[in-house]
């Protein structure tokens, strides 16, 4: 039995969720539910028990010191509520935490109960994955859904994927078995630059949250840290002529396929997007809106102290992808993962949860999974 004491009757509330681990390249998802959390100054109402779902050997608790006392953090998944103010207020429940290393229908089975318990009216899983795209051009984002109504109403793909698969898509897949509308968002990783943070997709996530819930999302200071991290790719891709020819190779493939999207009905559809966010409306605040424009941002790395990116990886002889690119832990060094996080070693060819399979391709393909 799942109880809610001290959490007020919500208003049309969505539910939106990431996951640390083989789901999130860059911490792209992770982070934008982060930053929804701190912006929106979200009340943690419950946390899921960490025996229950996690292996401590890959996820492992630390130890802290508060006021002279030893304290121990375990890994788990936290929900947390935030009202977002304005003339339509509507509440936002977040899921934000690491994916469970067993039971993972136990698992989203209780992430549904809160769902239903709360009234909530459709579940966003956010996710990104290592591809084949440009880091100089607007992040592909792909919302893929199971449920053929809701791909028809929302201007979603109908999933298509096949493969394997991490807890974003049997999250999704439970909520279809439900009967609760449920999205994922994708957000493409350049593979060649895949440390986190990764702004851009982190931006160009909640740039489609944006438009998918109906809520303006403030910034703050992420556009300014978009465009640090933009400059750096460029410098550190500059001083390396092979990775400069490669990117170049990316951004003729990226073009080329974008081509026949330069029709009136697209452009126009772009333009009804940018009066759209000219306007004021709920949830906006200091710091305008998201952007997927070629100088959105990130958060920086306050742990390692960088400012920019690491240098991008060596692209091996010929036309295919960097060496080494989504074979290993996209994060992390050392005998063993961090603590509290999973590696994303999300194969660049197998396109980690139930992602497009070919991310430089524009999110119309179908060929992605939730």
């Amino acid at each position: 039995m799942i109880e809610l004491e001290g959490v007020p009757e919500l208003i049309d509330p969505v539910m939106v969720a990431a996951f640390e681990g083989w789901n999130d390249a860059g911490d792209a998802a992770s982070t934008a539910v982060a930053h929804l959390d701190r912006e929106w100054k979200g009340e943690v109402f419950a946390a899921l028990d960490a025996e229950d779902y996690y292996d401590f050997q890959v996820n492992r608790p630390t130890v802290f010191l508060d006021g002279g006392a030893r304290k121990i953090t375990w890994p788990t998944t936290r929900l947390s509520v935030v009202r977002v103010g304005g003339d339509k207020p509507r509440d936002l429940v977040l899921v934000r935490g690491i994916e469970p290393s067993m039971r993972w229908r136990s698992f989203c089975n209780e992430i549904l109960g809160f769902a239903h318990e709360l009234g909530v009216e459709m579940v966003v899983v956010l996710g990104a994955l290592l591809g084949d795209t440009p880091h100089t051009r607007p992040v592909p984002v792909s919302g893929v859904t199971s449920d053929p109504d809701l791909a028809r109403t929302m201007d979603l793909e109908e999933t298509r994927y096949e493969g394997p698969t991490g807890i974003v898509g049997i999250l999704q897949e439970a909520c279809t078995h439900a009967g609760v509308p449920a999205v994922s968002l994708w957000a493409a990783v350049p593979h060649y630059v895949s440390q986190p943070p990764n702004p851009k997709a982190t931006l160009a996530l909640l740039n489609r949250l944006e438009d998918l819930i109906g809520l303006r999302i403030p910034l703050g200071e992420l556009a300014e840290d978009a465009r640090a991290w933009q400059l750096g790719v460029d410098q550190l891709a500059a001083e390396d002529s092979e990775v400069a020819e490669y990117v170049q190779t990316l951004e003729e493939a990226r073009d080329t396929a974008e081509l026949p999207e330069a029709s009136g009905e697209a452009i126009a559809r772009e333009f009804e997007r940018y009066l759209r966010r000219r306007d004021p409306g709920p949830g906006s605040g200091p710091g305008g809106h998201a952007t997927e424009s070629g100088d959105s941002s990130y958060l920086r790395d306050t742990s390692s102290g960088r400012t920019r990116p690491p240098k991008p990886a060596r692209p091996d002889s010929g036309p295919g992808p960097v060496s080494g690119a989504g074979n290993g832990p996209a994060r992390g060094t050392g005998p063993g993962p961090a603590p509290d996080e999973t590696p994303k070693d999300t194969p660049k060819d197998a396109p980690g949860d139930d992602s497009p399979e070919d991310s430089s391709e524009d999110s119309s393909e179908d060929s992605s999974e939730d």
